[in-house]
């Protein structure tokens, strides 16, 4: 089928032949459109035969009524004539019908493959850019800098001068020994004696527990010291006094 639209290929195989041309794809289009007008046509003339069919019953039945045997029958005979042209006209809707929807059907499957060719031709365009091998080297490629970065982090990594030759196990251990020294230490501490609240702590409770003074009252002014003058002359009098 595919031969009969698009032709033989080129080679004499059985491939599908040449792109369509523009020309051949507006040949497609008018035909197209012209077998909708020619549907158009025949349809008005179905419709023309129809009426003239039924005028001839008409005219057959008043003819019958006025018993005119001769123009009944020549009535009968038109719409019989008219019969077989509508039947004729029908028949060419179905074929201009069938016609149409060939066309359209080759239309589209010309356009689909043609989709489909070109599909094909830009993909066959891609993979002769693209190769396996080439796709095989620029993987071994990232695999091989992915080992090397691998590689380098590694090497940052090892500890380098004197802390090369240190011996981590030794190191642990060590530092278990120190842990463990220190929690002996912490066990044979004493235990920190309670000592006794001085004396002074007290009073600010004894003087709590003194009665307030009456503020009313002004407090009176402090004596001052005496002399010692003063201290012997008051022994003198009681002295006196006894």
């Amino acid at each position: 089928m595919f031969k009969r639209i698009f032709g033989q290929g080129s080679g004499g195989g059985g491939g599908v032949g040449p792109k369509p041309s523009v020309t051949s794809t507006v040949r497609t289009v008018d035909a197209i459109q012209k077998l909708g007008e020619t549907e158009e046509l025949l349809v008005k003339r179905r419709s023309l035969l129809e009426k003239k069919i039924a005028q001839e019953l008409e005219k057959a039945k008043e003819y019958t009524k006025a018993q005119n045997k001769r123009a009944a029958l020549m009535a009968l005979k038109k719409k019989k004539m008219y019969e077989t042209q509508l039947e004729q006209c029908e028949n060419n809707i179905l074929r201009v019908n069938e016609q149409q929807m060939m066309l359209e059907n080759q239309r589209t499957t010309v356009e689909t493959v043609t989709a489909l060719r070109d599909a094909a031709q830009a993909s066959k365009s891609t993979m002769s850019e693209m190769k396996i091998t080439d796709v095989d080297a620029v993987l071994d490629e990232i695999n091989e800098q992915t080992d090397q970065m691998q590689q380098i982090q590694d090497a940052m990594a090892q500890p380098i001068g004197p802390a090369a030759d240190m011996d981590e196990d030794e190191l642990l251990g060590e530092l278990e020994n120190l842990e463990s020294e220190q929690l002996d230490n912490q066990l044979l501490e004493p235990a920190p004696v309670p000592t006794a609240r001085p004396a002074q702590a007290a009073r600010p409770q004894a003087a709590s527990a003194m009665p307030n003074v009456p503020q009313g009252r002004p407090a009176q002014a402090a004596k001052p010291a005496k002399t010692q003058e003063e201290l012997e002359l008051e022994a003198l009098e009681q002295e006196m006094a006894v």
